[in-house]
């Protein structure tokens, strides 16, 4: 195959690969409340919990993310996923995206914590307000803990489980998954 037909064969399953595994356009002509289906790495619901890491050492603060991005909106930590791993979670009909740039929570992993959410995604998902100075949710009753539902849509290029998540002290986070889970899964839209 020539170098061009080649260039645009690639580009042309990118495209697809795109609109089919978990992008918005994938969706955007669905009615919220109905229900598509669609091609996904995963789908599960699991307690999350949340954290913000600003780098000043303060409020349990560990620093700069594994994966080396800064501190944002839609940053996760696994305890097992590869990092860079992107889905989206939903939570009482309000549907936000998330990409895996840390790892954790570590203990708590151990009791089915195996999401910890951005503070000011966890804050929009709960009604809360994110709160700069303390690094905490405000308005949520002191709320830390949230059952949500997760799709991965994409899993990390790097080392760990790309299945259902598992406890950090597994160690799964640091082996290289050569057999992940891809899969067809039906997705209730939020109602807006």
């Amino acid at each position: 195959m020539s170098a061009r037909l080649h260039s645009i064969a690639m580009l042309t399953a990118s495209v697809l690969t795109a609109m089919a595994v978990g992008s918005p356009a994938a969706h955007a002509d669905a009615e919220a409340g109905s229900t598509i289906t669609q091609t996904a790495v995963l789908q599960g619901s699991t307690t999350a919990s949340y954290f913000w890491d600003d780098s000043s050492g303060r409020a349990g603060d560990t620093g700069l993310p594994a994966a080396g991005k800064p501190m944002q909106k839609g940053l996760a930590a696994s305890p097992s996923w590869p990092l860079m791993t992107e889905g989206y979670v939903i939570y009482k009909g309000k549907k936000l995206p998330f990409f895996v740039g840390d790892r954790g929570p570590g203990n708590p992993s151990n009791s089915g914590v195996m999401l910890d959410l951005d503070a000011k995604t966890f804050a929009e998902l709960t009604g809360g307000t994110f709160n700069p100075d303390t690094l905490a949710v405000d308005g949520v009753g002191g709320a830390g803990h949230i059952k949500i539902d997760y799709v991965v849509t994409k899993w990390g290029g790097g080392v760990g489980k790309k299945n259902y998540p598992v406890a950090y002290s597994t160690g799964a986070w640091a082996e290289k998954d050569a057999n992940p889970v891809v899969q067809t899964v039906s997705v209730k839209l939020p109602a807006n």
